[in-house]
């Protein structure tokens, strides 16, 4: 798993975390109908993000989810996951960025990339995946060549830097590829005039991912001498981060040209692109709690009937605090369908779960279903960023001027 943004299910609540899981869960499954049960490897948290903007602009369906089986990753429990255009094109891009990725790790020979036999057979895949997720895309009218060009121009681009050259000449290719994926949810939602803003955002979501990824492997890169734009072209931290912030202001006021559909998925956007975004941020440069400047903490400006012109926006200038236990809010609290209720087991199929869970390092590594009772427990070697409840406090604190979204709708009672 990879990407950048990794929320915590302490920071969510458990309608919003089921939410998310569905979408992640959808994607998998996205990839191993469409290109076969290899193709799941390419899962990664930020390609959620399309499924999850194609649903905020959406009407509600009740097609817009289906139940899936029994899954170890999920302590062999079946969930509702979300399926149609938006898990088809988040898969089509997925395949199409880890083929880069996975030529990325080949030509700067990383771990057992290096060695040639796997180099080998991991550009035969990087091409079938190219050639999938060209027919895919094609299919939802998304033309993955600008993916493919980006890819290409990136390497052109690495080759030709050096000191003195401006570090965002070399996140342009990343830029352009999600912006493109960005904007096209907009075409598959049905309305063509979320495409600019979309566009803008995933061009500065792009940028960030590019920037945090560097930052993350500078150490790592520096120690082997892989290539990494902040050594190569003499970028400092502060300068990395100034640009990182200055992306995530950009992202929350394109953020607000956007016509949602008022669907709980419009809050899971919110919640994923500005303040899971922010810890992102904070976690690549070694950040402790949240850090949201004084300008962060402002409502946004404008008015209530000019500030959004597409209308519908919740997060819009002078969109009402929205009610979410209210009349008219079926799901109740947070405005997301109730997670079902924990199933429990017998004496033997629950032994057969928890060997399950050990073998697959789920009760060391991440949080999980009982496997009798099915009530949700920590990960034994817990690896949580928010610190407990502290994470969710700052949350809390940051999110009470926060456009009125009620974001923060936290399992510890803050």
């Amino acid at each position: 798993m990879f990407g950048i943004i990794r929320p915590c299910r302490h920071r969510m609540s458990e309608g919003m975390a089921a939410s998310w899981l569905a979408h992640l869960c959808g994607l998998c499954l996205a990839l191993r109908d469409g290109h076969g049960q290899f193709a799941r490897v390419a899962t990664n948290y930020d390609g959620l993000i399309v499924s999850v903007l194609t649903e905020a602009q959406s009407a509600p369906s009740a097609t817009g989810h289906r139940k899936a089986g029994p899954c170890p990753l999920r302590g062999m429990r079946g969930a509702s996951v979300a399926t149609g255009e938006g898990a088809r094109l988040a898969a089509a891009v997925s395949l199409v960025l880890a083929s880069a990725k996975m030529r990325d790790h080949v030509q700067d020979g990383d771990g057992v990339f290096g060695r040639r036999p796997v180099a080998l057979a991991a550009r035969t895949v990087a091409r079938r995946w190219d050639v999938a997720g060209a027919r895919t895309g094609g299919s939802l009218g998304f033309d993955t060549a600008v993916l493919v060009d980006a890819v290409g121009r990136q390497g052109e681009l690495e080759a030709a830097a050096g000191p003195g050259t401006g570090v965002l000449t070399v996140t342009e290719p990343t830029e352009t590829a999600t912006a493109a994926a960005f904007a096209h949810t907009a075409v598959l939602a049905g309305r063509p005039g979320n495409a600019q803003p979309l566009a803008e955002v995933g061009r500065l979501f792009g940028r960030l991912a590019h920037l945090l990824d560097a930052v993350e492997d500078l150490a790592e890169d520096t120690r082997t001498g892989a290539w990494n734009p902040l050594t190569v072209i003499g970028t400092d931290l502060g300068e990395a981060r100034r640009l990182c912030d200055d992306a995530r202001h950009g992202i929350r006021l394109a953020l607000r040209e956007v016509e949602f559909a008022g669907s709980a998925a419009a809050r899971l956007t919110h919640t994923l692109l500005v303040h899971e975004l922010q810890r992102s941020v904070d976690r690549a440069f070694g950040a402790g709690t949240c850090s949201h400047s004084a300008s962060d903490q402002r409502p946004y400006e404008g008015n209530a009937s000019g500030g959004n012109p597409y209308g519908g926006n919740p997060y819009a200038p002078g969109a009402p605090a929205q009610n979410p236990g209210g009349t008219g809010n079926p799901f109740g609290p947070g405005g997301f369908p109730p997670p079902e209720p924990p199933r429990r087991r017998g004496l033997l199929p629950g032994c057969l779960v928890y060997a399950g869970l050990c073998c697959t390092c789920r009760l060391c590594c991440t949080d999980h279903d009982d496997p009798w009772t099915g009530q949700r427990r920590e990960a034994w070697c817990s690896a949580c960023d928010c610190d407990g409840c502290d994470g969710c406090g700052d949350c809390c604190q940051c999110c009470g001027d926060c456009d009125g979204c009620d974001c923060c709708d936290c399992d510890c009672g803050c």
